[in-house]
């Protein structure tokens, strides 16, 4: 069984996610908002519906996909716009959306460059394409959740492993590949601990720029926090060693 299967029944995570607190999602969904009113957006992965629902509320037609069977019949309580798909090919036309984007998604694909391409298969040239996952070559913080950012010495190699990263995108960007992780698999389950793919900013931005996209935002704070602190912890190179990836990107008309 795929990892991605684990998810298809899995109650646990859809009552977790449906009990999400809105300030988790509110720049992740204000930023996904077309420019046009009324236009096409999608949330891949989009849980329990909460982002779909306020996209709709704000008049957008909004849609959503998902692995998990439990989190669809929550989300269609929200809009009858979610539906299953298989995490692979999404079940949508070429150049369908005005904007889609991924929220704590990629880290839990089996194909995560293929998922990037498939996310900016599916936007119209010109638009918006968004992925918020966690950084899990965090280098700097606190309050570190996942095994993998905890302890100086994890930092230490976190550290290493981006400025390898960042050379290998130099020398040989054809060979960059998101690193894979063995999942910790906890009862009772816990979300994040299970991921498989070692997302950060730096490769997000890198796989974007492949897929066809030009990057309009880098940022190492996944929800609102007061402007001056904002700017001040997304001013230098070091926001690709803190906290979250959340890389806003924009399909290239050309």
């Amino acid at each position: 069984m795929g990892h991605q299967e684990t998810y298809l029944h899995n109650e646990a995570y859809a009552e977790f996610l449906a009990n999400w607190d809105a300030n988790f999602y509110a720049k992740y969904t204000d930023t996904l908002k077309p420019a046009r009113a009324g236009a096409r957006a999608l949330d891949v992965g989009c849980g329990a519906g909460q982002v779909v629902g306020r996209l709709t509320e704000a008049g957008f037609e909004a849609h959503g996909v998902d692995v998990s069977e439990p989190n669809i019949a929550r989300a269609k309580q929200f809009s009858s716009r979610c539906q299953m798909y298989d995490g692979k090919r999404l079940p949508f036309p070429d150049r369908h959306f005005a904007s889609a984007g991924a929220l704590n998604v990629l880290e839990h694909v089996e194909y995560p460059e293929a998922f990037i391409h498939e996310l900016v298969r599916v936007v119209e040239p010109g638009g918006l394409v968004l992925i918020s996952s966690p950084n899990f070559f965090r280098v700097l913080g606190f309050r570190d959740y996942h095994a993998k950012m905890r302890g100086l010495g994890n930092k230490w190699r976190n550290l290493q492993r981006l400025l390898a990263k960042r050379r290998q995108m130099q020398t040989s960007p054809e060979s960059v590949r998101f690193d894979r992780m063995t999942p910790i698999v906890k009862e009772p389950f816990t979300p994040d601990d299970d991921a498989i793919i070692a997302t950060n900013a730096l490769e997000i931005a890198f796989h974007l720029r492949r897929a066809g996209c030009q990057i309009e935002q880098t940022s190492c704070t996944d929800r609102y926090v007061a402007a001056p602190f904002n700017f001040a912890l997304n001013l230098l190179p070091t926001k690709y060693g803190m906290f979250n990836a959340f890389v806003v990107a924009r399909r290239k008309v050309a």
